[in-house]
């Protein structure tokens, strides 16, 4: 993944702003001296996960920082952004390099807390595995080096992957406030059964789909590890990279048109966050139908609050509906705690 240089200048002004209050900042692993606990998390996703572990829990607090339809890759910290970050006694965070801002924006911020990084002991995708006939190589642990270029950052599109990812938060926040140890260990039991509950309605939905007929085509390559952990056979993005901000080649659209043509995809699905223009393009060349609008994945981002992709359970369900809907298979009932 090529990893953008962020705004210096817009940093230095928003650094002289925050360090100037952050002289008497938490101590790093420890709460407030009532027990309140201030968190920051990351993304989207993250962020949702992170609330759920948090739940109603008095005195906890979660800040996200990346809102909903913005690109993970190009987010540039806002001046608000660095003073919550320097404030936070936590810092939750997705890992395999998709914050390629972090750095410098906790260099600005004076963040001197407890960061926790979700991706510990998933296995990254590297490159571009994720497609067909290629395998993940690689299992995040507590000492790794979570700078990996070329890995692939989506983890969370696995929904194995988010019970994991939860476990990990749950487990971080517990550390850093005992006091709320018991409440955040009640909280990941109730969602992360929700989660084990939705994993088996799409692992059932998609295995009553034959196996040949199962074919993705999406705006980028975001879904490596959900095509992966479903039987999906993933055959190409209009933007080939990880990077939503990137953009295809002639070449590489008259060969994607090509796979769709050859494999007999019958949908282009563009992505929530990310301008349809060229998935609109392809699937016209292509002759198939383009998915966007409200009927768009929700894949690096999820969508506002009054979306179908508000939180990360309502984004899956919705993306599945719509896979199966580009299949031709009417889904099964949602259960109704997953509603």
């Amino acid at each position: 993944m090529k990893t953008p240089k962020l705004l210096l200048p817009a940093l230095a002004v928003s650094a002289v702003l925050v360090l100037a209050g952050c002289s008497a900042s938490t101590p790093a692993a420890s709460a407030g001296a009532e027990g309140d606990l201030k968190v920051v998390a990351t993304t989207t996703q993250i962020a949702d996960l992170t609330r759920n572990i948090v739940g109603d829990t008095a005195g906890v607090s979660v800040t996200q920082l990346i809102q909903p339809n913005q690109s993970a890759h190009s987010y540039d910290p806002s001046v608000a952004d660095l003073t919550a970050l320097g404030e936070a006694d936590v810092l939750v965070i997705n890992g395999v390099g998709l914050e390629e801002w972090l750095d410098d924006a906790i260099a600005a911020s004076g963040f001197d807390g407890v960061t926790i990084d979700s991706d510990e002991g998933i296995t990254i995708q590297d490159g571009e595995a994720g497609h067909e006939g290629e395998d993940a190589t690689e299992t995040h642990t507590d000492d790794a080096e979570h700078d990996h270029a070329g890995g692939n950052p989506h983890i969370w599109t696995d929904v194995s992957n988010a019970e994991a990812m939860a476990g990990t938060i749950a487990d971080g926040l517990a550390a850093a406030s005992s006091t709320h140890a018991a409440a955040f260990e009640a909280n990941e039991t109730a969602y992360t059964g929700k989660l084990a509950e939705l994993d088996g309605w799409i692992r059932d939905n998609i295995d009553a789909v034959p196996a040949a007929e199962r074919l993705l085509v999406s705006n980028h390559d975001a879904f490596g590890y959900f095509t992966a952990a479903y039987g999906i056979t993933y055959v190409g993005s209009v933007i080939p990279s990880f990077d939503d901000n990137a953009e295809p080649s002639a070449a590489e659209i008259d060969t994607l048109v090509a796979a769709i043509k050859a494999t007999g995809v019958k949908a282009v699905f563009s992505e929530a966050s990310i301008n349809p223009k060229a998935a609109d393009t392809i699937a016209s060349e292509a002759g198939v139908t383009v998915y966007s609008g409200e009927d768009a994945l929700y894949g690096d981002s999820l969508g506002p609050a009054d979306s179908d992709g508000a939180t990360y359970i309502a984004s899956q369900l919705h993306n599945v509906r719509l896979i199966l809907e580009s299949w031709g298979v009417t889904p099964s009932a949602v259960p109704a705690d997953l509603q």
